[in-house]
């Protein structure tokens, strides 16, 4: 496929990967099974990307929220994210993993890559995964610090964050139809455009990566400005 030409290109795309149980309900599989089906079409978007010159994603894994689920699910998407990211360590990145990692709901192999970014094969794109992550979680690490500090805050409360080493995003793109954030990075989304793929996420097709950059091409990004 030919690579299409844009005009204008956003940053950092931020990935929120949805429907993956219904995807397997439909073709006859277990709930838990969609999560492996997953992580293909990660791949092929990151590279997709790569391609273009995309600086910075960030990929949905896993919420506090989602641990609420069976158990065979959750150690289905566990696994799903710990799979994604060692099959990461094959290409080149600049790897993060954010996430509570002080919850016995963390994958244990993924610690390694929640200190600092590491530099992986070639370094390049910055490739953000959420595992385990929780928005109250990341907001309260701001808060902590910002509020002994009065004359600060507003600085201290942004670089206090969980995520303080994820940058501002400027599209989001979510697949499965929903029309909702979930709680994916409330301070790094505050000016971010999003674009909804009605189709699942195991049915990932370039089109639908392209459709969102075209229509991003023509929003106006004031910033609030």
């Amino acid at each position: 496929m030919t690579i299409p030409v844009f005009k204008r290109l956003p940053r950092h795309i931020g990935v929120i990967p949805d429907g993956n149980r219904r995807w397997a309900e439909k073709n006859g599989l277990p709930k838990e099974a969609g999560y492996s089906w997953g992580i293909a079409p990660g791949f092929y978007l990151y590279e997709l990307a790569s391609e273009l010159g995309i600086e910075e994603m960030t990929f949905y894994g896993f919420t506090h929220d989602n641990t609420k689920r069976p158990t065979v699910q959750k150690r289905a998407f566990q696994k799903a994210c710990v799979d994604a990211v060692f099959k990461l360590l094959e290409k080149d990145a600049a790897l993060l993993v954010v996430g509570n990692t002080e919850s016995p709901a963390f994958p244990r192999e993924l610690l390694p890559f929640t200190k600092k970014r590491v530099n992986i094969g070639k370094g390049g794109m910055r490739v953000n995964f959420l595992v385990n992550y929780g928005w109250h979680w990341d907001l309260y690490h701001g808060m902590k610090a910002a509020l002994p500090r009065k004359s600060a805050a507003k600085h201290v409360f942004h670089q206090s964050l969980a995520s303080a080493d994820i940058s501002r995003i400027d599209l989001v793109i979510r697949w499965g139809g929903r029309r909702r954030l979930s709680g994916f990075l409330p301070v790094q989304t505050i000016y971010a455009d999003f674009f909804i793929v009605d189709d699942l996420w195991p049915d990932f097709k370039p089109e639908h990566f392209y459709n969102a950059l075209r229509w991003y091409e023509v929003q106006d990004i004031t910033l609030g400005g």
